[in-house]
């Protein structure tokens, strides 16, 4: 039996997933059961790090998609198009599909997966969060007796390893920025990272496969860390605080708010940067490891932790998908018809469409809980911590801590630390601190666990 595949793209995930294919010795023997017939490439003349046959090579990305050798296509090109109508007409052709493409998983994911569903073939997606950390098989079966309570997960790279790099040095966000395009962990255009937009689209994909059905990738009140400053990473360590970029999915009411609702769920899904206690599980996560943290009922807390990125964890990932399907077929219908043939094979949950069993929505972010970090720079005036107290107080937001932590001639820093409040209060005495004379700016704002 030989399975042929498809590759379209042939960037650092792609030539990760030729070498492992170039190279089965060694692996699971179903590894040699798969041959690359077609690749598609944007540039035939672009040097590559992997030496394949010029005549497998092609710009026409349909061509490789409808060539009849192939049985399963693999999507490592990323983009929103033409990847998306790539997958779709591959389904609609009958071949299963393997991407690794969390931005269109995470705004077309819904779409994809009833035409998967239609046509029974597979479409796997293991690769488009966490690189090489196991997590959406494992959602989707190992805990799917569980009621899921919360995910939250650092799931950027770049940004951890920006992060860690600011905390261990106290450097700018600038200046390791820059290192970290010049080592290849950030992109030339790091806005994807940067700002939480690549976090967002993979907290999406796990909070449809956690809570049982998807809420709108668009909606997810999102913060990354291209403004964050220097300054606050250090007062979070002082006290006793490491700053991550947080992607947080969560049931509000808990595992008893779960049971009590089967057809509908209220989540609260967001992406921001987050001051961890140094005893939390995720906060000893540096560099550019990933991890996500999740949390159900009866299994209470499971860590996933491993890189997050690359070409050899996130081709681990897909050829991992790849031989899942592989290996349902040679079981189930051996020598017969391929990998996307209907029938036992079909059983397999294509994508998410096993997945939708409920409506989920956002909450109003008003009516969400949290516990919060604030830096102000005031006049340094007696009464002044009193008077910012007091407009907490008046709007019902418990302070945990207040002090003051630098002053500069007439200007001083003050950090306060709230407990858990609704966010409508914690907003409304954010207005009333910032209407006081003695307040010049409110300088960062950042959440706390």
């Amino acid at each position: 039996m030989t399975i042929g595949i498809g590759l379209l793209g042939l960037g650092t995930v792609g030539a990760g997933v030729a070498g492992i294919l170039a190279s089965p010795a060694g692996r699971h023997p179903l590894v040699g059961e798969l041959a690359i017939k077609r690749v598609a490439v944007r540039d035939l003349n672009r040097p590559r790090p992997i030496d394949l046959p010029a005549a497998i090579l092609s710009t026409d990305a349909e061509a490789v998609v409808d060539d009849p050798s192939v049985d399963i296509v693999v999507e490592v090109m990323g983009g929103l198009e033409p990847a998306r109508s790539l997958i779709l007409r591959a389904i609609a052709a009958g071949k299963p599909v393997v991407t690794a493409n969390k931005a269109v998983i995470a705004r077309y994911g819904e779409e994809i997966a009833a035409a998967a569903a239609a046509k029974g073939v597979y479409v796997l997606i293991e690769a488009a969060v966490g690189g090489g950390i196991p997590i959406i098989e494992p959602l989707k079966q190992s805990l799917g007796g569980n009621r899921i309570t919360k995910v939250s997960g650092i799931i950027n790279g770049t940004t951890n390893y920006i992060l860690s790099r600011m905390a261990d040095e106290g450097a700018a966000y600038g200046s390791v920025l820059a290192d970290a395009q010049e080592l290849g962990y950030a992109e030339a255009d790091p806005a994807a990272d940067v700002e939480g937009a690549d976090a967002a689209d993979k907290i999406a994909i796990l909070t449809a496969l956690a809570f049982g059905g998807s809420v709108p990738r668009s909606a997810i009140p999102t913060e990354g860390i291209n403004r964050l400053d220097a300054r606050d990473v250090g007062y979070a360590a002082q006290l006793g605080y490491v700053v991550k970029l947080l992607a947080v999915a969560e049931n509000p009411g808990g595992a008893a708010n779960s049971a009590q609702s089967a057809a509908s769920q209220a989540l609260d899904v967001r992406v921001h940067p987050t001051l961890l206690p140094k005893s939390h599980p995720l906060a000893g996560v540096y560099g550019v490891n990933n991890a996500i943290l999740v949390e159900g009922d009866p299994v209470g807390q499971v860590m996933f932790y491993g890189p997050g990125a690359g070409a050899g964890p996130t081709a681990s990932a897909v050829v991992a998908d790849i031989l899942n399907i592989a290996g349902i077929w040679a079981v189930a219908r051996p020598g017969v018809a391929g990998p996307g043939a209907s029938g036992a094979g079909a059983a397999l949950d294509p994508l998410l469409a096993a997945s939708r069993w409920r409506q989920c929505h956002l909450i109003d972010s008003a009516q969400t809980r949290h516990r919060n970090y604030i830096r102000l720079r005031t006049s340094d005036e007696a009464g002044v911590i009193g008077k910012i107290g007091s407009c907490f107080g008046a709007a019902g937001v418990s302070i945990q801590s207040i002090m003051q932590f630098e002053a500069q001639g007439e200007r001083a820093e003050i950090v306060v630390i709230t407990h858990e409040v609704l966010e409508a209060n914690f907003r409304q005495a954010l207005l009333a601190i910032e209407a006081l004379a003695d307040v010049q700016a409110v300088e960062a704002c950042l959440r706390t666990l």
